[in-house]
Formats: C-alpha cells, sequence, structure tokens
C-alpha cells in the first residue's frame, strides 16, 4: 500500500510550469485548457522508464501492469491523478495487438513511459496547485511531494521563436489517396478510414519544442493538450479529443470514451461561424461519420465492459475550438470484474476515430496509402496507481526529432492531419479540412 502526501501551494500557470521543466528527459505535461479546463498535470524524474523498440518482443501491456502493481488507493480529497505510469503509447503499438506488420517511423518506440511518484496538479477551477507525493510510507511520501513542490520555484523558461520552415506533402497525392478510399467504400471493403496527410521541417536555430507547446497553450488552448521529452526526441500535442478515461468508484470501474468525427472550419464573421456551426450539426455525413466511430467504440468497450453495461449517452454533440468546429459524442460502460484500465486500453488501442471501419481492414488500407505513423495518432496517457485511466488521442500533434546530441542541436519537425473519408466524401474537401486542422499548429510552429 502505498502511501499519499498532498501539499497545496499558490497558483502557477502549469504550461509555465511545464515549460521551466520541458528539457528535462521525461519531463511530461497534460494540460487541460479552454473554457471548461478542469485538471492540469506536470510530472519529472520518474523512478523507473519502459521504453519499448519494434524489436522489443515484451508483452506491452503485461509490463505495463506490472509497472504500475496492483491498485492502491490515493487521498480521497486529492486530484483525479495522484501519480503513476504516464507516457506515449504510438499508433504502431496497435501491432502489438492486430499483428498487421506495420512499418515504423525513424524509430519512435512502440511504448515510452515512465513511473511518476511526484506530481503537479493545477485546479483550474479553484486556481490552486497541489504536490503530490506517493512512497512506501508517510515520510516517503512527504519527501516525493516536496520534490514536486520544488517545480514551482523554477525560473520560467526564455522562449524563442520556432520559426519553422514546414512544408505539406503533395496535396494531389493526399487528393488521390482519398478517391482510392473512396473508391474502396463503394466496393465494400470498408465503410470509413481516416487519411492523414504530413507535414515536415526544421525549427529555427535555439527553438526547441517547449517553445511550440508555450505558443499552443497561450493561442489555442485545448482540453488535451500534451508534452512528453524522451531522449532525443519530443511530443507536442494539442488535441481536443479524449481517447479513453477510467474512474474508481465504489469497487468498480467505470469507463468512457468520446470520439470525435465530424469537421467544420471557424467562420471569419460571428453570423457566418454560426451558419458553419448549424451546417455540421445538420450534415447526414458527418452523423454519420461519427455514428460508425460510435458504434466501433462501443463494440471496442463490450470486450471488457459488463455485459448490458455500454451505453451512449451523447451522441453529436457540437463543440466549437479556435480553429474548427466539431461533433463529439461519448460512449460509457462498466469494466467486468477482473479487468482493469490496461485491458481496455488494449481492447480499444488504437483509437477508432483515426482508424475508421471495420478497423482491422480500416488499418491495412492505411498502412498502405501513408507512411509509418509513430505517434501520431496514437495516445499520450495517465495509467494512476489506484487504477484510474485518461488518455487523448494524439491529434493536433508534433512530433520532434532532434539532430545529433550536440549543444543547441536543431530540431526537426513533422505534423499530420487527417480526415475520415467515407462513401460521399469529395477529395478536394477533405484535403481543406486537413489544412483547417493543421492551421493552429502551423501558427504555434511559425510557418510562414
Amino acid at each position: 500500500m502505498l502511501a499519499t502526501a498532498l501539499l497545496e501551494a499558490v497558483w502557477r500557470d502549469p504550461a509555465e510550469t511545464l515549460g521551466a521543466l520541458a528539457d528535462e528527459p521525461w519531463a511530461i505535461g497534460f494540460l487541460s485548457g479552454g473554457t471548461d479546463a478542469g485538471w492540469s498535470y506536470v510530472a519529472a524524474a520518474p523512478d523507473a522508464t519502459l521504453t519499448l523498440a519494434a524489436d522489443d518482443r515484451r508483452d506491452p501491456f503485461a509490463a505495463l501492469k506490472e509497472m504500475v502493481g496492483e491498485p492502491t488507493s490515493g487521498a480521497p480529497d486529492g486530484p483525479p491523478f495522484q501519480g503513476g505510469v504516464a507516457g506515449l503509447a504510438s499508433y504502431d503499438l496497435g501491432d502489438r495487438v492486430e499483428r498487421l506488420g506495420l512499418g515504423r517511423l525513424d524509430d519512435w518506440p512502440d511504448l515510452a513511459c515512465g513511473r511518476y511518484p511526484s506530481v503537479l496538479a493545477f485546479d483550474h477551477r479553484r486556481r490552486r496547485s497541489i504536490a503530490v507525493g506517493r512512497g512506501a510510507d508517510p515520510a516517503a511520501a512527504r519527501r516525493a511531494a516536496e520534490t514536486a513542490l520544488a517545480w514551482l520555484a523554477l525560473p520560467a523558461r526564455q522562449a524563442a521563436p520556432p520559426a519553422a520552415d514546414l512544408s505539406p506533402d503533395d496535396p494531389a497525392v493526399y487528393e488521390a489517396a482519398v478517391a482510392e478510399v473512396v473508391g474502396r467504400i463503394h466496393a465494400g471493403e470498408i465503410f470509413q478510414a481516416n487519411i492523414a496527410r504530413r507535414w515536415r521541417g526544421r525549427l529555427a536555430q535555439g527553438a526547441a519544442p517547449a517553445d511550440v507547446l508555450a505558443n499552443l497553450a497561450a493561442r489555442s488552448p485545448a482540453p488535451f493538450a500534451s508534452y512528453l521529452r524522451l531522449p532525443g526526441r519530443a511530443v507536442v500535442s494539442n488535441s481536443p479529443e479524449r481517447f479513453l478515461r477510467v474512474v474508481p468508484c465504489d469497487g468498480r470501474l467505470t469507463a468512457e470514451t468520446q470520439p470525435i468525427k465530424g469537421t467544420a472550419p471557424r467562420g471569419r464573421s460571428e453570423a457566418e461561424d454560426r451558419a458553419l456551426a448549424e451546417a455540421l450539426a445538420a450534415s447526414p455525413k458527418d452523423r454519420a461519420e461519427n455514428l460508425m466511430i460510435v458504434d466501433l467504440m462501443r463494440n471496442d468497450l463490450a470486450r471488457v465492459c459488463s455485459a448490458g453495461s455500454v451505453r451512449t449517452p451523447e451522441l453529436f454533440r457540437l463543440v466549437s475550438f479556435a480553429n474548427v468546429h466539431h461533433l463529439v459524442s461519448t460512449v460509457t460502460g462498466l469494466l467486468a470484474p477482473g479487468r482493469t484500465a490496461v485491458d481496455l486500453l488494449q481492447a480499444s488501442f488504437p483509437p477508432g476515430s483515426i482508424t475508421g471501419a471495420p478497423k482491422v481492414q480500416a488499418m491495412k488500407v492505411i498502412s498502405q496509402l501513408e507512411p509509418p505513423r509513430g505517434p501520431f495518432f496514437g495516445a499520450m496517457f495517465q495509467l494512476g496507481f489506484d487504477g484510474m485511466l485518461d488518455s487523448s488521442v494524439l491529434i493536433r500533434t508534433a512530433g520532434f526529432v532532434q539532430e545529433g546530441d550536440r549543444p543547441g542541436a536543431t530540431w526537426r519537425v513533422e505534423a499530420r492531419a487527417g480526415a475520415g473519408i467515407v462513401a460521399d466524401s469529395d477529395p478536394r474537401q477533405e484535403r481543406q479540412e486537413t489544412e483547417s486542422k493543421i492551421s493552429a499548429m502551423a501558427a504555434a510552429l511559425g510557418a510562414a
């Protein structure tokens, strides 16, 4: 049984706090932004790490269970995440579930995570910061909390303009891929597939991924933004989409997923913006696209939930972000006795909203039309010592690779944006949708 210590402190902006730690290997952050911001988290200095490369044949889900250990409750009045395992599940982790022979991108790991006994939690609604410590006894837990508390005093990062020279893949190639998927749908091979487009470039000398993170937090806050610094690599995500959440309650585990499907750009005037939102909410194409993924996620949850417990309490809710409107639905369930959050992750990975339906065949089509995905369209996750899980879909995401290990080495950057392709998709409109989705990330990268 792990002891828990909570030390309440004055409020500090979580993005600023994360920026101060961002160059530390295994620094990680989950930033809740926007009008409904709830809890944000910043952590560093894990006491254990796990990295699984493509040729490492260990069972990743068994390794996660071993790393987090048997569930042990935290403080009942504490934040939802009170320490545990957190990190990156790349899209290609799905190859460990379905064995499709997926390629790999630039040697990105399938799984990279740390176990964090020290965490800073930020309660946006009450404007308070809480240092959380977990340890074998109360003294060890307090020391871990004091480690987290010290991060609040770190000086703010001196940001540099990213000024990335970002270039997209050929739009004609993307439109041809969309047309091919439409043809496969009409031929009966699949019902839907999410096809992504790629942008690549370099940050300016002296700029780092943390500078992109700071720009996003200031200009375009998202509910499921996240950051992870690995040795020589980093992930910056401005995701609007929750993947899976598991909440311990009265000895049982409740599960939830909130897939996003259906997109429209924001308008240039209030009237145009309202018209675009109303058209999206009423669009038969976008509602059908969303419903396909809802059905897929219901099936995924049903694999590990008690019979009859899977429900869809919300369909096609309109949610507006800085650069797009989306349709969001909610699926819930009650995990069957003996099942854990890791079992749910395995049953549902990769996210249905960025694969398609049927999932396995859509993944095969994607692998034929796209380069390997690596971190893109995977998930960032928190797996708590108490059995909780929260995770995001890695859309609106940039991946960074440092060019060499010398001081001041520049960073290569790649970002992707996809669109759900259905029977009546228009290639040009789908390509334009990817441009709307990438716009906030491109602005944060300082791209022309």
